[in-house]
């Protein structure tokens, strides 16, 4: 019975089961799955909850349909509802360019909760044990994991997917198995040593139980409960900061680097994962090197993360470098008269010659019209699409500055520069659509005829 009210604190404790769930478990004929079935049949002599059955054929293994066939075979015995599906992982893991492991996980978790919606069940669980807790710690600690990697297995995940057997030791369990009088299967390639996970299960932890500690496995175990409670707090200190360091522009998220820079650096380091989590929905496949590659991001730098996935440093923030638009290229010569229409950028522009003397109010705007003094104006003006290396000194600037520069700081988006036509005289910027006026041109106490430049 020790077994079980184990299993029955655990559910309690963590608020894994409630009375009323409906629970797909995820079943595959091993050990761990094999007791985590048995163990929810006893605790629905206590509770009323409902209890289904998935079972997820990988095709991997020349052994995977007589496991199978065992699992039809134990959910007639139990009288429960089976689920299954058959699927080419290796294939899928091709397509995709993922290993098997995570192929397979994809694979298994979606339909898990396809099978779950259809059916109605409101928690998924897996049969997880401490062993895997401890195995997954000292993996993720061997690749230079950080706090969220050492916190290992979450018991829970969105409320949905639970993992009631993380408190309960792999040995306890083939014990539980014994005493039941169960039968499972064998997963042979859980003793091929190609995979990482086997080698510390099959070398590394037997070595530290037999050379260090042999309570090794629940002293992983109880690192990794200590982290994630640490974990789950600065999670929630980093989604504060984050409500004011990630800004939504639409459909597009930008991270304000400049201000991540004065946070301590455990806490920068976290919002950018926050950031990246936003933008991919996920961590899987972030590295420690890629979060320290855009904090280090210089301006005007590209960093591509995996999957062609490209950010870009723009001023003070961080966003998802747009694709490659093709530049506009358009060139008028105008004298000034009438309306100009480029047609390139679908707008149109009037200029007029007015006696300063007769203008009582002037309605300065950047965005839409400038005023310049006429008479420092050579005429035909030269109207076009910016070029690389335009440089002009707007009205009030202590010097000359890239064109460039100035709409990255007006916070222009890369895609509309083009359709900002520069304006000029004698080959010097007069004016740009959305900038102010050069400073060589803007009007003085001299100036006796203004040219007022508006787009219509």
């Amino acid at each position: 019975m020790q077994v079980f009210q184990e299993f029955r604190e655990s559910v309690k404790r963590g608020c894994l089961v409630r009375p009323g769930d409906k629970i797909l478990v995820a079943y595959s004929g091993g050990p761990d799955s094999t007791a985590l079935v048995q163990l929810f049949l006893d605790l629905r002599r206590e509770w009323c909850i409902e209890i289904a059955l998935a079972h997820f054929n990988h095709r991997l293994r020349r052994t995977a349909e007589r496991d199978e066939r065992f699992v039809r075979r134990a959910a007639e015995r139990w009288v429960l509802p089976l689920y299954v599906k058959k699927q080419n992982v290796r294939a899928f893991a091709r397509r995709r360019r993922l290993n098997l492991e995570e192929a397979g996980r994809e694979l298994r978790y979606d339909f898990l909760k396809r099978t779950a919606a259809k059916i109605g069940a409101n928690k998924i669980a897996t049969g997880h044990t401490m062993n895997d807790q401890a195995e997954t710690v000292l993996m993720r600690l061997l690749r230079g994991a950080g706090s969220h990697g050492l916190a290992g297995i979450p018991p829970m995940v969105d409320g949905a997917i639970i993992r009631p057997l993380l408190g309960i030791e792999r040995r306890e369990l083939e014990k539980y198995l014994r005493k039941e009088n169960l039968s499972f299967c064998r997963d042979e390639s859980n003793q091929d040593r190609r995979f990482l996970r086997n080698r510390v299960r099959l070398g590394l932890i037997p070595f530290l139980q037999k050379d260090y500690d042999p309570a090794i496995v629940r002293s992983l175990s109880r690192l990794a409960t200590i982290t994630q409670a640490e974990d789950d707090f600065l999670d929630k200190v980093t989604r504060e900061k984050c409500r004011r360091l990630i800004l939504h522009k639409g459909t597009a998220r930008l991270l304000d680097i400049g201000r991540v820079f004065s946070l301590p650096a455990a806490l920068a380091r976290r919002c950018v994962r926050q950031y990246l989590r936003e933008l991919k929905g996920d961590l899987r496949g972030i590295s420690y090197h890629d979060v320290d590659a855009l904090l280090g991001l210089g301006d005007g730098k590209d960093f591509p993360l995996k999957k062609g996935l490209v950010l870009s440093r723009t001023g003070g923030f961080i966003s998802i470098k747009e694709k490659t638009i093709p530049k506009l290229r358009y060139q008028y010569l105008w004298d000034g008269r009438g309306v100009l229409p480029v047609r390139e950028i679908d707008a149109r522009f009037r200029g007029k010659r007015i006696k300063k003397a007769k203008i009582r109010g002037y309605r300065f705007g950047d965005a839409a019209r400038c005023y310049c003094d006429a008479d420092k104006l050579d005429f035909p003006l030269l109207v076009r699409s910016r070029l690389d290396g335009d440089r002009y000194r707007p009205l009030g600037s202590p010097g000359r500055k890239k064109l460039k520069e100035i709409l990255r700081a007006k916070r222009i988006p890369v895609r509309d520069r083009d359709k900002h036509p520069v304006f000029l005289s004698g080959g010097k910027i007069v004016w740009v659509l959305g900038l102010p006026v050069a400073e060589e041109f803007k009007l003085a106490a001299q100036t006796k005829i203004v040219f007022a430049l508006s787009l219509l």
